[in-house]
């Protein structure tokens, strides 16, 4: 019987969105695999871990390609990432809380270039007069991920449709990001 690599990963992002504890039994048993099985897969919690980080950084790289950052308005391209980024929302959501990826000096270099990227949109925002000056670009990155990580634990638990995400994530940011004039 053939296993879905990534159909494993998204299955155990999905319970360790929810359950950060989750054992590996619990896991396999989410993904419809043995123990055994998802051993063969990945030796333990830290490899899964691993795993579920590459994958996640490949979707998000993959999104920010999508999302054309450098066309139209910082805005519009804000908006076209979220909705973009959707169907990995729940990992991410994962990733961003999963502290062993963030400690020590073996940080993923894929998370200094999803940062890069998404800074750099929203610095160009702040340049063209879209976006308040007054929040670090680096801020409204980290508020990003915050919003699209909540977004996506409220579509898991059914208390947001999933058709709303992108609206609620770009429009809240956009709300707040959003430049004014002086009075």
């Amino acid at each position: 019987m053939s296993v879905d690599r990534d159909q494993v990963l998204r299955s155990a992002a999905a319970l360790l969105t929810r359950k950060g504890s989750a054992t590996m039994d619990e896991v396999a048993k989410a993904a419809g695999v043995s123990r055994a099985t998802l051993h063969r897969h990945f030796a333990g919690r830290d490899a899964l871990v691993r795993a579920l980080e590459d994958l996640g950084l490949r979707e998000c790289l993959a999104a920010l390609d999508a999302a054309r950052l450098d066309e139209g308005t910082a805005r519009d391209a804000l908006r076209r990432l979220v909705g973009e980024i959707q169907p990995a929302a729940g990992l991410l959501a994962f990733l961003v809380t999963e502290n062993a990826l963030f400690e020590g000096e073996s940080r993923h270099e894929g998370w200094a270039r999803i940062d890069d990227r998404m800074t750099a949109l929203f610095r160009r925002g702040q340049r063209d007069g879209e976006f308040r000056i007054d929040l670090t670009a680096v801020w409204l990155t980290e508020a990003l991920y915050g919003l699209i990580s909540a977004g996506a634990w409220a579509v898991l638990d059914g208390r947001v449709a999933a058709n709303d995400f992108r609206h609620m994530i770009a429009e809240l940011l956009i709300g707040g990001a959003r430049r004014r004039e002086e009075t």
